[in-house]
């Protein structure tokens, strides 16, 4: 494992000298261009008995009689509607940008009370709102599951998570959002990270390809563009904007770590400065052995099960470690491969050297 994060962070450390030059359209973005979330509520139908109970989804049976008035059928007072078949869902989907009546977009539907499998069922036809509360598209279809489960005489297998499916091109777009590309005869570039220093560059490198003055910095993230007002020549300007080469700042020294799953993720800005580091593994495992206790025939004795516990604590020396200097990222990787420690145990080992100094970067916990 060790072997390999090394092996992963030199490769990424050999392929950054390609990347250094990107196109504009990598790090930023066009003003006003962006997605819309849309979300709504519906019914799977259709399921194998896989579906709500009625005793603990009562909003599912409440959803079921409303659609079935409103399809016509009548139902009498006080009939009871077991919905196991039926599974409320919610539907949520992302509206592009551009998006015209009539174009299809996928969709996601999760469901919210205690169905255990969405597989084989059908979405009804449900509305997609978006923030503002109007209906931007409307979702049906079959549920695409990427899961499977089995299960026999209280026995059972599952892979993935059976109540969460896909539809693709599920929801048909019923609403347009305009989109502005730009106001009057400037657009804007919103850059993805804000750094004074590649706002500058691309303001260099567009005025160098473009002309001077025709871009300029309103701040760390926000790039000013005058571009033509036709339509058609504005959407040429910006064609040939997007695919000019910018050469961004240096990214910042940024350590990342999972606590949930141990796992480390370095840039390969990161180094760190000569330090000793002691390291040992401490563990500790407890077993429970069931003591059956059973009487002598025909003694009216009961037969007593008792459990005995037994906790064994195992300490593996460990010890002082020197890190020279790392310049670089696979400098860091193989010192930090020298400790012998689990990708687990580099949490607190790189938080302690952060602590001391001897670790240059930004640690982010997520």
């Amino acid at each position: 494992m060790k072997r390999f994060l090394g092996m992963l962070l030199v490769g990424v450390l050999a392929m950054s000298p390609a990347l250094a030059t990107q196109r504009l359209k990598d790090i930023a973005s066009i003003g006003g261009v962006r997605t819309n979330q849309l979300i709504g509520y519906g019914l799977v139908v259709g399921l194998d008995g896989s579906g709500d109970k009625a005793t603990s989804s009562p909003f599912t049976s409440q959803s079921m009689s409303s659609m079935l008035n409103q399809l016509g059928v009548q139902i009498p007072v006080g009939t009871k509607l077991d919905p196991k078949n039926v599974a409320a869902v919610t539907v949520t989907g992302t509206l592009p940008p551009f998006a015209r009546q009539g174009q299809a977009i996928d969709v996601t539907v999760s469901s919210i009370g205690d169905a255990k499998s969405l597989r084989g069922g059908t979405l009804l036809m449900s509305p997609l709102k978006g923030a503002d509360g109007q209906i931007y598209a409307m979702a049906q279809g079959n549920v695409v599951v990427g899961g499977a489960g089995a299960s026999a005489a209280g026995s059972s297998a599952q892979v993935n998570h059976l109540s969460v499916g896909r539809i693709p091109a599920g929801a048909t777009v019923e609403r347009e959002v305009p989109t502005a590309l730009g106001s009057g005869g400037v657009v804007q570039l919103e850059l993805f990270e804000s750094d004074f220093t590649t706002a500058n560059r691309v303001v260099q490198a567009i005025n160098r390809e473009l002309g001077d003055g025709t871009a300029r910095a309103l701040d760390g993230r926000l790039v000013e563009v005058v571009a033509p007002q036709d339509a058609n020549r504005r959407v040429q300007f910006l064609s040939r904007m997007e695919n000019i080469a910018v050469t961004p700042a240096e990214a910042s020294p940024l350590v990342i770590l999972n606590a949930r799953t141990g796992s480390v993720v370095m840039n390969q800005s990161v180094t760190i400065d000569p330090c000793a580091v002691a390291h040992g593994n401490l563990s500790v495992s407890v077993s429970n052995t069931p003591q059956v206790s059973q009487p002598a025939p025909l003694s009216g004795g009961q037969t007593v099960v008792t459990n005995q516990a037994s906790v064994n604590i195992k300490s593996e020396g460990g010890k002082v470690i020197g890190l020279p200097r790392g310049a670089n990222l696979s400098q860091v990787v193989n010192a930090l491969n020298a400790l012998g420690a689990t990708p687990q145990d580099l949490l607190s080992i790189l938080q302690a050297m952060k602590a001391a100094g001897a670790l240059k970067a930004e640690l982010q916990i997520i």
